[in-house]
């Protein structure tokens, strides 16, 4: 993109990716493979790679930041939380168990609250993102931007799944969206969040998630110029719903999300 280069990697991203890496690494293993499949307590499937991803992950980080905690989807929070480590080993674990390629590790960084550097990678196609507040926002070492896109009419609004959305009180909202832009798509998980801040699409909805599915996608979506809150307006990762865009149509899309 114009000949514009990379900044030195910050520390904190470099081991991030290191370690996205090695989860990388341990759950190709088991990619297209014969697996056993469980459910959590919320029927939600994992597998053994899932937890040997996570624990790959948290041996790398350990090392490099000996100080610092990590809330974990396997193993829930573990050490310090002023400053921790925000994982989802395998963001997509349905679409890895049926070989679909559209899943990833995903490594967020939050100090005092606030996601401040994440790193998404998917291992079945070797796509890296990487973001650090105040460092802009890449894919494979060239800078993304988000679209200038200010019209809805003529945006994309993607969604994962419609099932999810369906029996809440956000689904005739959606329906509002989906009327008043020009194209929709069901890209999920990660993969609809990177299209937005690639800016080959303008709005992104999803409900129904943790901590994790969103730590490091926030950063991402941000530092390429967009924006990314709850269906309230309010920049959290906290409440389950994300709305994502290009930051010039995120006040018309939460009104017609919200009704108001």
């Amino acid at each position: 993109m114009g000949g514009v280069s990379a900044p030195a990697l910050h520390p904190t991203v470099q081991a991030a990716l290191e370690a996205a890496r090695a989860a990388a690494e341990v759950a190709l293993r088991y990619y297209r493979a014969d697996i056993e499949v469980g459910l959590k307590a919320d029927r939600t499937p994992v597998t053994r790679a899932d937890r040997e991803a996570e624990e790959a992950i948290k041996a790398v980080l350990g090392l490099a930041f000996p100080d610092w905690g990590f809330l974990g989807e396997e193993s829930g929070a573990e050490g310090p939380q002023e400053t921790r480590w925000i994982i989802d080993p395998i963001d997509g674990t349905k679409n890895f168990i049926r070989g679909v390629p559209v899943w990833a590790v995903l490594i967020g960084l939050e100090e005092a609250g606030q996601v401040t550097a994440g790193v998404v990678l998917n291992p079945a196609t070797g796509t890296t993102y990487w973001a650090r507040r105040g460092d802009g926002a890449f894919v494979d070492g060239a800078p993304i931007r988000v679209s200038d896109v200010d019209q809805m009419a003529r945006a994309t609004v993607l969604h994962s799944g419609l099932r999810l959305l369906r029996g809440t009180p956000w689904w005739d909202g959606l329906v509002r969206l989906v009327d008043a832009c020009d194209r929709t798509r069901g890209f999920g998980d990660y993969y609809g969040y990177g299209l937005v801040a690639e800016g080959r699409a303008e709005i992104y909805v999803e409900n129904d998630l943790k901590p994790w599915d969103i730590a490091p996608v926030k950063i991402l979506v941000e530092e390429a110029g967009g924006c990314l809150t709850d269906f309230a307006g309010r920049p959290t990762i906290y409440d389950g719903t994300v709305l994502a865009s290009n930051g010039r149509l995120h006040a018309e899309a939460l009104r017609l999300v919200r009704g108001a």
